[in-house]
């Protein structure tokens, strides 16, 4: 194994077989386990003992149990894994939070989105079950949905949401996080008509007179309606989802969570909970350079948040069918011809430097822009 993996089992266990003479008694005791430790030179054990949040001892059961004091907690694992908390590599802990208090649109075997009147089902009955949310956002939200796991093979339409209201704005929001569907009304609210042109980075998809939108948006039109949304959104309820974000992460046995793109808006969030001491886990986040012009990354967690450094986004999805490939789509999206490669997400303008000179990579540009006064690049 190589280095990394052995000091990454060595942050995880001490290299010991039981708690040290004359240590005070551990906090918790997990035995009767199949401890998977990460490290060659102990790979499995039965037994650890926690002291203060920390491992202070692992091996056999029958060597840590009599070094349980009156106040220890015995956890009998009853022959089951013991593993290491996991690190997310990449996620979103703000939207994972949007998507524990939304609608669950996943579909099978994570939920029951199985086709569009499905989708339709489940929206509706978040609205009847959820009243006070929509009170206190104004919008019905889903997340989850997969056109390509729906059995009609298609994305819903405005028309299809708007079974569930036409009163409220309803925002649905693909699996890859990439692409969403609005209602005929949060269309109105986000301002997007026939005349609004696609903007660059993102698709507006049409009806059959290649004009009206039909509800669907891709990359950064579908951002348009995100941050239609996003402006009904108290710091409160913001709060609220990296909070809960964090919950579910951590239920899922994750110890480090990541915002892999964060706004201005999900940054100030997660600042204000890691400030109000209410994360469980660490969190890292990414800031979307093209959004937030000083960024400050660090290596140390403060009330376990970090900015760990800056998220660039070149292209979108290849789930959604928006990331940009060098050949075209075996099976093109609806619409698109047999050409289509999908398109980028950075804009021409954002490919040049500040001064305008083209650089051959976008080190220069994330150097620029990283924080103020800008590094030497």
């Amino acid at each position: 194994m190589n280095t990394f993996f052995r000091l990454l089992g060595g942050l995880f266990l001490m290299m010991v077989t039981q708690v040290a003479a004359g240590a005070s008694s551990p906090d918790v005791i997990y035995y009767n386990a199949t401890v998977l430790t990460m490290n060659d030179e102990q790979p499995t054990a039965e037994a650890v003992a926690v002291k203060e949040g920390k491992i202070s001892a692992v091996g056999k059961s029958t060597d840590l149990l009599p070094s349980a004091g009156k106040g220890t907690k015995k956890v009998d694992l009853g022959g089951r894994t013991l593993l290491p908390g996991f690190v997310d590599s990449h996620g979103h802990a703000w939207m994972i939070g949007l998507q524990a208090l939304t609608a669950n649109l996943l579909p099978p075997p994570d939920g029951t989105g199985k086709d569009i009147d499905s989708l339709v089902q489940l929206l509706q009955d978040w609205a009847k079950a959820k009243p006070e949310a929509i009170e206190e956002i104004g919008w019905i939200v889903g997340f989850g949905y997969d056109n390509s796991q729906l059995a009609e093979q298609r994305h819903p339409t405005r028309q299809d949401l708007d079974r569930v209201s036409k009163n409220i704005p309803i925002l649905i929001i693909h699996q890859s996080g990439h692409l969403g569907v609005a209602n005929t009304k949060a269309l109105e609210i986000a301002g997007i008509t026939a005349a609004t042109k696609n903007p660059e980075g993102g698709v507006f998809q049409r009806e059959a007179d290649g004009k009206t939108p039909n509800g669907v948006a891709e990359e950064y039109a579908f951002f348009q309606l995100v941050t239609a949304f996003g402006k009904s959104l108290n710091k409160a309820v913001n709060d609220l989802f990296a909070v809960e974000g964090a919950k579910m992460l951590a239920s899922y046995g994750y110890t480090t969570g990541q915002e892999g793109r964060a706004t201005s808006a999900s940054l100030a969030s997660l600042q204000r909970v890691a400030d109000a001491g209410d994360f469980k886990i660490d969190v890292v986040a990414y800031p979307d350079i093209l959004e937030i012009d000083a960024i400050r990354p660090s290596r140390d967690y403060t009330n376990r948040f970090r900015v760990g450094g800056a998220k660039l986004t070149i292209d979108g999805s290849p789930q959604g069918k928006t990331a940009w490939l060098t050949k075209p789509y075996y099976v093109p999206p609806p619409g698109r011809d047999k050409d289509y490669a999908g398109y980028p997400a950075i804009t021409e303008q954002q490919r040049w430097t500040p001064s305008k000179r083209r650089t051959p990579t976008i080190g220069k540009f994330l150097c620029m822009r990283m924080v103020t006064p800008p590094w030497t690049c």
